[in-house]
């Protein structure tokens, strides 16, 4: 096995990838696929629309899969939050092993899935929400830069720079998250003190993805530039796929003298953007991508894809150490 991180010998995986847990993707397609290629694939939680539904949903990816996977439990702010515990729940019903955690107010969800002794990867944009979720006992950070699609926070700060701070400051494992495609990024992470990495938009762009080839291929055409970043004003920045619907809400939200939410609320409709996967049309509703859309250029298959990155890394960090001579001992 090429790989001996912290990240595989604690999950059991053969390559240090994580899934990302994209809402409307993470189903029991995506995350079997992931986990059957060696990498770690996550049932997205709030993809299910109840508890009980997402128990079918694990049970479901247990038989498309004999590996280890796990699921990710967002916490977002709403009016009418779900009912996390009751979701929790089920994940230790289940007997899920791994959970990635993501948003606000963790710490009683992490404290209730920790007595399980579940395995925890919490998602962070920050250093300083890093210490916090080391203090609530989480096994593994996934430091999340500005680059990565959806939530990314109000920092904007690099991963080149936040993962480099987490290696100075963090004194748990972490994995690298946004901005990763392929094996050199995946070298570059490892060598900056990550364990792994988190890809999501990577995999939307797989033959499993369980969306309209027309997304698919829409994210093969993009280029790096072809984001937007949304609801900034209400410090709740979304980096979303620039069709013509997140082009209009960013007119609204750049020109509008009232500042109220409620004048973009109807072009960031989650169930428009969950139509988008559906129907096809790119631009029928918002929907998130990463600014690594630039870096992705075909539709492989999970394994396929999990190969050529394992193939890259490991070519690019033995192409690293022919890059100096030792001196020799005297």
């Amino acid at each position: 096995m090429p790989f001996n991180t912290a990240l595989t010998r604690k999950l059991g995986i053969k390559i240090p990838v994580v899934q990302g847990g994209m809402q409307w993707v993470g189903y029991a397609e995506m995350a079997s696929a992931v986990s059957n290629a060696g990498g770690l694939g996550l049932i997205t939680a709030l993809t299910q629309p109840t508890p009980e539904d997402l128990r079918k949903e694990i049970r479901r990816c247990r038989t498309m899969t004999k590996n280890p996977f796990g699921v990710n439990l967002t916490l977002l702010p709403a009016m009418v939050p779900p009912d996390y515990p009751a979701y929790a729940r089920v994940i230790i019903e289940e007997g899920i092993k791994i959970v990635e955690t993501a948003g606000n107010s963790p710490g009683p969800i992490i404290k209730q899935l920790k007595e399980a002794n579940i395995i925890i990867l919490h998602k962070c944009t920050t250093i300083r929400h890093a210490q916090s979720a080391v203090k609530l006992g989480v096994d593994f950070l996934s430091i999340d830069g500005f680059e990565c699609a959806g939530h990314v926070g109000e920092t904007d700060i690099t991963n080149f720079i936040l993962l480099s701070k987490a290696r100075q400051v963090i004194n748990i494992p972490f994995i690298a998250s946004g901005g990763f495609a392929d094996g050199q990024g995946l070298a570059a992470a490892l060598t900056l003190g990550a364990d792994g990495i988190n890809m999501g938009t990577r995999f939307m762009a797989t033959l499993e993805a369980p969306i309209h080839h027309n997304i698919k291929q829409a994210i093969v055409d993009a280029e790096e530039t072809d984001t937007e970043l949304l609801l900034r004003r209400w410090r709740n920045t979304s980096r979303l796929f620039a069709n013509k619907v997140a082009k209009q809400a960013i007119k609204i939200e750049k020109e509008s003298t009232t500042g109220q939410f409620e004048e973009v609320a109807p072009y960031m409709s989650g169930q428009r953007g969950r139509q988008v996967f559906l129907n096809g049309d790119k631009d029928y509703g918002v929907w998130t991508a990463g600014q690594v859309i630039g870096l992705i250029h075909d539709i492989p298959t999970c394994v396929d894809l999990l190969k050529r990155i394992e193939k890259e890394a490991i070519d690019t960090l033995s192409k690293a150490s022919t890059l100096y001579t030792p001196e020799p001992r005297i």
